[in-house]
């Protein structure tokens, strides 16, 4: 079922999301979940109850008007942690595991990964690489990173 303009979302007095239906039922607890996290981001988002039953689907978010759309980004971000690495600085050493020291969209880090097996191919040509820790490292291009860093990652490729 799509989101309808009957349908009220809002945040309830603990602060969860709260969906009213057609019917005026309502439901608590509701949680975003995007279809294609990494390659449609924006295309397919499901609003599911605490037990994974999906209450509505939204095709598009940018579809929304405004004031939806930002409260379902700012549910979503709370939910997603995945930072994008944008160069690799250096690593500890080219056997696993190994430190990892990478310049991310939310600033320089450090992780270790255990490995190879850790760095996951997606839809070419991006890459997703778990660390110890199970923090998803999301290259989103890894052509487009720089001559050191693409280095870097080939050893573990």
């Amino acid at each position: 079922m799509k989101v309808r303009p009957d349908y009220q979302l809002r945040r309830n007095s603990f602060g969860r999301l709260e969906l009213t239906d057609a019917d005026g039922e309502s439901h608590d607890g509701v949680v975003p979940v995007r279809a294609f996290p990494i390659t449609a981001p924006d295309d397919g988002l499901a609003l599911v109850d605490p037990y994974g039953h999906e209450l509505a689907w939204i095709d598009r978010l940018d579809s929304l008007p405004d004031d939806l759309r930002q409260l379902l980004e700012d549910e979503l971000a709370g939910r997603e942690f995945m930072p994008v690495i944008e160069r690799i600085v250096g690593v500890g050493s080219f056997a696993t595991p190994s430190t990892w020291e990478v310049d991310t969209d939310r600033g320089p880090t450090s992780f270790v990964l255990k490995g190879e097996e850790d760095i996951r191919r997606l839809a070419s040509p991006a890459l997703l690489i778990a660390d110890s820790h199970g923090i998803q490292f999301l290259i989103r291009d890894r052509n487009a990173l720089d001559q050191n860093s693409r280095r870097i990652l080939d050893r573990f490729l």
